[in-house]
């Protein structure tokens, strides 16, 4: 069993990250990474797909796997979504939407929809 030290450390971690990132792209402070990320076909896309998809998979470790329970009268069929994914799926919207104020960035729908793709790819992964 894992202790609660390692299931706060790791996705606060790369939360830290993910923000550096962040804040990297809205400065426009292009590093070496951020180049070569641009010389990949589709970098970008793939970029955003993992890491939206990792930080969704160390948040749902994090906080042990646990669903939202969606009562059936508002279509809570099936399996519920993971917590963590919801707030990842919340985080990638605000962020990419907070690009359009932001004059070294922009807006792009289809990198929002990486970090959709993402987060549902990495929230079929679990471990027991």
């Amino acid at each position: 069993m894992q202790s609660i030290q390692t299931r706060v450390f790791l996705p606060l971690s790369f939360f830290i990250f993910i923000s550096y990132i962040i804040f990297l792209a809205d400065t426009a402070d292009y590093n070496f990474a951020f180049r070569v990320v641009g010389h990949i076909p589709y970098g970008d896309k793939i970029c955003h797909a993992i890491l939206y998809g990792m930080m969704t998979f160390l948040l749902n470790y994090g906080l042990g796997f646990r669903r939202v329970g969606i009562p059936a009268h508002l279509g809570g069929l099936g399996n519920p979504p993971y917590i963590g994914s919801i707030i990842v799926l919340a985080f990638a919207s605000l962020e990419e939407c907070s690009q359009y104020y932001i004059p070294s960035r922009t807006f792009d729908l289809w990198d929002l929809g990486a970090d959709f793709v993402g987060v549902v790819l990495f929230s079929f992964l679990r471990i027991k």
